[in-house]
């Protein structure tokens, strides 16, 4: 019998309570609101196989959100004294130890983990999961991906799980804004290592990223009444502040307006003014 793992077992045993499950040297029971109707003995059933709050193995026919080695996006349910409490569509919710989060959750939030059992024999979650991706991704430079982030470091970027199996990052130079483990994003692939993990770009390429920029500037100018306090002059922490793009990206994008003729700076008064 395997724990956190679904499975085929046969009915060995019909009592009032339920079924058992197994064999005569070792069986498991399914609760009685579980049991299929018109099941008997001899019958196979597929179950998952966890621990009750007795810490007593048990079967279950519904279906769990994850399972052993598996990764999989919960629900966090609760906080309490060891840890955090996740939904993973059993009646008993799966603790997320302190020890085993990156990040502190709370109550709402959604965190990417893995399926592991610990050294008592319990089923436990664990946000540290960079060792479970894979590397053998289908994609290539420039496509369209999605995944979920499950790490942040000031020094090496924001680390995501594409397709939430895929190890991808980042890099720290192309974080804009605030990222936070559990959020879920669309990414640019902008290059594929040499041992197969994926560089994300939050931008698209520089063509239609421009236009984007472009039209970010326009909208902003025209918010503030024609004119935005500052030019590509300004400082990169500034730019970055207030629209979320390096200097280079905002001096491309100032370029293209100028070229069409929808602004003009104001070197004297350090400002760009719609024309």
């Amino acid at each position: 019998m395997r724990l956190g793992e679904k499975q085929v077992l046969t009915v060995v045993k019909k009592v009032d309570f339920g079924v058992y499950l197994g064999t005569d040297e070792e069986r498991v029971l399914l609760p009685k609101k579980q049991v299929p109707e018109g099941i008997e003995p001899g019958d196979p059933v597929e179950v998952f196989l966890y621990k009750d709050s007795s810490d007593r193995m048990i079967a279950t026919t519904h279906e769990p959100k994850i399972t052993l080695g598996g990764l999989a996006v919960l629900d966090v349910a609760d906080v309490g004294r060891i840890g955090a409490f996740l939904d993973w569509g059993l009646e008993k919710d799966l603790l997320l130890p302190y020890k085993e989060q990156t990040v502190k959750v709370e109550k709402g939030d959604r965190c990417l983990v893995s399926l592991y059992i610990d050294k008592s024999g319990r089923l436990c979650a664990t946000m540290k999961i960079s060792q479970m991706l894979r590397t053998d991704s289908p994609y290539q430079k420039d496509d369209t991906v999605h995944g979920t982030v499950y790490g942040v470091s000031r020094e090496y970027g924001v680390f995501v799980a594409v397709d939430n199996k895929y190890s991808a990052r980042i890099p720290q130079k192309d974080v804009y804004g605030k990222m936070y483990p559990g959020q879920e994003i669309e990414a640019r692939v902008a290059g594929v290592k040499a041992d197969g993990k994926l560089d994300l770009s939050l931008r698209r390429r520089i063509p239609e990223q421009m236009d984007a920029d472009a039209e970010r500037i326009m909208e902003r100018i025209e918010k503030n009444g024609g004119e935005l306090g500052f030019t590509d002059k300004a400082d990169p922490d500034r730019i970055r502040e207030e629209f979320g793009m390096s200097k280079a990206a905002f001096k491309r994008a100032v370029g293209r307006l100028l070229k069409e003729g929808r602004i003009k700076i104001d070197n004297k008064k350090g400002k760009i003014l719609h024309s």
